[in-house]
């Protein structure tokens, strides 16, 4: 099955929402939806989603961090569509987009479920914060270095 990789547009917003409940509580807290709805909503332009057969079936961003830094931002797959190999497309192309601004360390705030998806991308922890997205949702502060 073929992925693609567009910009988000508004009328994605829905869908990504979607994809964001059906997500919930298992991978992001309650309380995120809010933050994730301001994101999208006030950083459309770095926002991409991917698309599997004419659906929508998961996003994620990369912004500009501090010099030679970028971050990936609110990574999610539609859990119908996990194991299909989406995750690691999106993180190919986060890479390449972070190499594109002259990143050559990505940034990566996880949780404790998340966090061995990244770790399984080379990605190393460097702290974590109990309770840190909601409770009982830790955060995990990641780093992932770009190219060779």
């Amino acid at each position: 099955m073929v992925l693609s990789i567009r910009h988000y547009v508004a009328s994605d917003r829905d869908r990504m929402l979607a994809i964001f409940d059906a997500n919930t509580p298992q991978f992001f807290a309650v309380n995120e939806r809010a933050d994730f709805v301001r994101y999208l909503d006030g950083n459309a332009g770095l926002y991409a989603v991917c698309e599997r057969e004419g659906s929508i079936v998961a996003g994620f961003a990369v912004a500009r961090g501090t010099a030679g830094r970028a971050h990936l931002n609110w990574i999610l797959v539609d859990p119908v569509a996990q194991g299909g190999g989406i995750g690691n497309a999106m993180m190919e192309a986060a890479r390449t987009r972070a190499a594109d601004q002259g990143a050559t360390m990505l940034d990566i705030a996880a949780s404790q479920h998340s966090a061995p998806f990244f770790l399984r991308h080379g990605a190393h922890a460097l702290g974590c914060l109990e309770n840190g997205w909601g409770p009982g949702m830790h955060r995990i502060d990641m780093e992932l270095p770009i190219g060779d």
